[in-house]
């Protein structure tokens, strides 16, 4: 039993990295609940979203690892489903530089609308807005919804992978993908497993290549982590690439072991 969820993988990350950050997010006051409010506060993270009393039971996914260090998941996304607008602290989301926003979190109404105020809150005081895709088929289920996001200035940085992506645009080449998000605007950051990632933005497109690794595990976390990396590198002023190659740093390290959390400081693994 390893504490896991998007978000807070990549927040966990962040601080891993010397990082400070802030997560925001449901559990029920239940056993996992426990542990899983124990784990993130003990990485660094600060993390006061009240648990809930009644509901269901605390998220939990049962992850499936294969030789080859893929992986699928039964998840069962408990109290988080629950997590509304009335859970935003505003003074949270204005200091953050960043208030990054979780896909797998787009089905339920609630989470929506807390999206949508976190957005607003952090646009007034002229902070940006990051959203990660998470999965495929969350692209699938709200396309039109996602790309609205983009087009409207809700999200100032995209993450996907390179099958999201190409789901969000809805091709079969990644070149086209590539263009027609150049073409709406953000800053995007796109992972592409071995082959690393590429960053885009109206002036240019930049290849980054993946960290080395001595072994594939699992890759559960991978683009959590590089979410972790490249946020934190933009946040501290870093080029792109720069950005991008921590990232890379912070992936490489959580895809050599079981969970979706950090084991080394990755601080001293950027240093190094």
């Amino acid at each position: 039993i390893i504490s896991g969820g998007s978000a807070a993988n990549t927040i966990a990350g962040v601080a891993s990295l010397g990082g400070s950050g802030s997560f925001i997010g449901k559990v029920r006051e239940d056993g996992l609940g426990q542990a899983f409010t124990h784990d993130i506060r003990a990485m660094g993270v600060h993390f006061e979203t009240s648990p809930a009393s009644t509901g269901p039971a605390t998220a939990r996914s049962f992850i499936l690892v294969t030789p080859d260090g893929e992986r699928t998941m039964n998840t069962f996304l408990g109290a988080c489903q629950n997590l509304g607008s009335d859970d935003i602290d505003p003074q949270t989301v204005e200091a953050a530089a960043v208030t990054y926003l979780e896909g797998y979190l787009w089905d339920p109404e609630a989470a929506k609308a807390a999206f949508r105020k976190a957005a607003s809150i952090a646009h007034t005081v002229g902070r940006k807005v990051a959203i990660t895709l998470s999965d495929g088929f969350c692209v699938d289920r709200y396309r039109d919804e996602f790309r609205a996001l983009i087009t409207n200035g809700t999200i100032d940085i995209l993450l996907a992978n390179e099958h999201e992506l190409k789901s969000l645009y809805t091709t079969s080449d990644f070149d086209s993908a590539v263009k027609a998000l150049r073409d709406e605007g953000p800053l995007a950051v796109v992972t592409r497993s071995a082959e690393g990632s590429i960053v885009i933005d109206r002036d240019d497109i930049i290849s980054v290549p993946a960290q080395s690794i001595d072994r594939l595990v699992d890759t559960t976390g991978a683009g959590d982590l590089f979410a972790a990396g490249f946020l934190l590198g933009h946040v501290r002023g870093f080029s792109h690439e720069e950005a991008a190659r921590l990232g890379a740093i912070a992936a490489a390290e959580v895809i050599q072991h079981i969970g979706a959390r950090p084991e080394a400081r990755l601080k001293d693994l950027a240093t190094e």
